[in-house]
């Protein structure tokens, strides 16, 4: 029986693309004006998150390095130039992104929709805990959502087992009883599975996935709208 439904967060209830679409084309024509934006600008700046996150999450970076390391990759590959302070550049990219802020347009009636369930409704997220937590107020849903589970608490990163079990744990429940619904499918929908939790995959911008339908090969759940999950549970 499930008790308890964990969202993530970007992708998930909160639009981190957008977010990032807004201020990366604004950051960019704020450091040099007179330089022609391009529509690849969004992309590359989230290809360079998915590049560098890894080695914060690994332990090899402070989250501050990585954040500074994806600066200049993104500088020499859009040939901007490089700020002075990186630190100063990124937190002026910020002001930006945190302009941009807003949930999906789904997040709010799903999560009220489950309310009077008898459900603990909550978030585990990779993000740290003050920006997350940030976010999760200025869309509107932080009273919706307790408790906000972060990698500081937890002692680890989705997709690692201890994460989920660290999760559960916080929650005073077994695994089997935890329901994760997020946009990563590793992390959020086939991670979760290998310590007994169940998973389901947001796949928001339809992607699809080489196994989806395939008769020999079972995935998880699999849905394109929050407003699928009331259902799903039954």
């Amino acid at each position: 029986m499930i008790r308890a439904v964990l969202f993530d967060l970007d992708e998930t209830l909160f639009d981190h693309r957008g977010a990032v679409a807004h201020a990366a084309v604004a950051w960019t024509r704020a450091l040099s004006p007179g330089h022609l934006p391009r529509t690849g600008i969004p992309a590359l700046w989230l290809d360079l998150e998915r590049r560098h996150l890894p080695a914060w999450h690994a332990g090899e970076c402070s989250f501050a390095e990585q954040r500074r390391r994806r600066l200049r990759d993104f500088c020499h590959l859009m040939r901007l130039p490089l700020p002075a302070d990186l630190d100063t550049a990124y937190a002026d990219f910020l002001r930006h992104y945190e302009a941009a802020w807003t949930a999906f347009p789904d997040a709010a009636g799903t999560l009220d929709a489950l309310t009077g369930r008898g459900l603990t409704l909550g978030v585990l997220t990779n993000g740290v805990p003050v920006q997350q937590e940030a976010k999760l107020r200025r869309i509107g849903l932080m009273d919706r959502l307790d408790p906000v589970l972060t990698p500081d608490a937890l002692g680890a990163f989705k997709p690692a087992p201890e994460c989920y079990l660290a999760a559960a744990a916080k929650l005073g429940l077994h695994p089997q009883e935890i329901l994760l619904v997020g946009d990563d499918r590793e992390l959020d929908a086939i991670g979760p599975t290998r310590v007994g939790m169940r998973g389901v995959w947001l796949d928001r911008h339809e992607t699809g996935h080489p196994d989806a339908g395939h008769p020999d090969r079972q995935g998880p759940p699999r849905i394109t709208s929050l407003r699928e999950l009331p259902a799903l549970l039954g």
